[in-house]
């Protein structure tokens, strides 16, 4: 007989938050794939095309963590017309000794989204200035407010703008975060304006063009995009890529075939076996990061299957500590 927990996605919000220790707990996940003989395979995709619907699944074993997690994660992009989130899905979380199911985690995209923006904090905290202050989010979703919310964890963030392609949509996300994190935070409609001087720049877009250009960019500037998870999607131009002074993915692998890199391959603006630094080289002590305050640096985040292990199992660990869930035997 086998025996599993189910959390429901109201459960998970209860145990898991967007905190410090959400970041460390992604931060080590990087580490690890930097440092560790991770087994991270390629992640499966599928369009349907016709409702904008895409359906990522990622995994991954990390040497050292008694658990693996397998996520699916549906995004269908015409969804808020229908009154329904873009996103949702769940993670199964196995043994990593036996491969028996230990817990079905029913989060509707939440371990995702905390996990994501969790990630956004860690790129900034090892590629943007310490002192950086303003931020410009791109998109006006969910993970738009998360980028900001957990930016605040690690730099001293005391502006935001934020721009969408609806502008009514990022005036309602403005309102509700400066309602919400007491901060001074913005609609701004044109793009440029956003971007110029803000101290961190995130994408977190399902754009399929480029939404910061080249004149965007200044000395100084950090950008992390987060949205270029598939081929088709594009949020950077591929010669800010050229012109940063330094490139981080979280995994070459993937950048390298639905990241910005990608775009800035096909275009001929960096070669294909260009070296690539990853995020964890950087944690680790492999790789330098930002040198001067004039760097401009980039972050590509496609999405990784160890951060999905991480934070399931943070939620696993989390649960059994609060004695929390529903225990299914079969």
């Amino acid at each position: 007989m086998s025996r599993m927990t189910i959390l429901t996605e109201a459960e998970l919000h209860a145990i898991v938050k967007l905190d410090l220790d959400a970041v460390a707990c992604v931060e080590n996940a990087f580490r690890a794939l930097a440092t560790l003989p991770v087994a991270m395979p390629p992640i499966l995709r599928l369009d349907i095309p016709e409702h904008r619907g895409e359906v990522d699944v990622k995994t991954a074993y990390v040497p050292g963590i008694d658990g693996f997690a397998i996520k699916i994660s549906p995004g269908f992009f015409d969804n808020p017309k229908l009154g329904l989130p873009s996103v949702n899905g769940m993670m199964v979380l196995l043994s990593s000794k036996t491969g028996l199911v230990e817990a079905l985690l029913l989060d509707n995209g939440y371990l995702t989204d905390i996990r994501t923006a969790a990630a956004g904090a860690v790129a900034a905290k090892h590629l943007s200035r310490t002192d950086s202050s303003v931020a410009a989010i791109f998109g006006a979703g969910v993970q738009a407010g998360l980028q900001l919310e957990a930016l605040m964890l690690v730099r001293p963030i005391a502006e935001a703008r934020i721009w969408a392609r609806d502008a009514a949509k990022a005036e309602a996300a403005a309102d509700a975060l400066r309602e919400k994190l007491g901060i001074v935070v913005h609609a701004e409609p044109d793009a440029a304006k956003a971007a110029a001087g803000a101290d961190i720049i995130v994408t977190t877009t399902p754009s399929t063009e480029p939404l910061i250009k080249a004149g965007f960019v200044s000395a100084g500037q950090h950008i992390t995009a987060m949205g270029s998870d598939a081929e088709h999607k594009n949020e950077i131009a591929p010669a800010i890529l050229r012109m940063a002074d330094l490139y981080v993915a979280d995994s070459a692998k993937q950048t390298r075939v639905l990241g910005e890199l990608h775009h800035a391959i096909a275009t001929g603006v960096m070669a294909a076996d260009a070296e690539i630094t990853e995020l964890g080289q950087i944690i680790a002590g492999e790789r330098h990061g930002r040198r001067s305050d004039s760097d401009i640096t980039i972050a590509d985040l496609t999405g990784t299957g160890v951060q999905d292990t991480a934070i399931a199992t943070l939620a696993r660990d989390r649960a059994q500590a609060a004695n929390t869930g529903t225990i299914f035997e079969s």
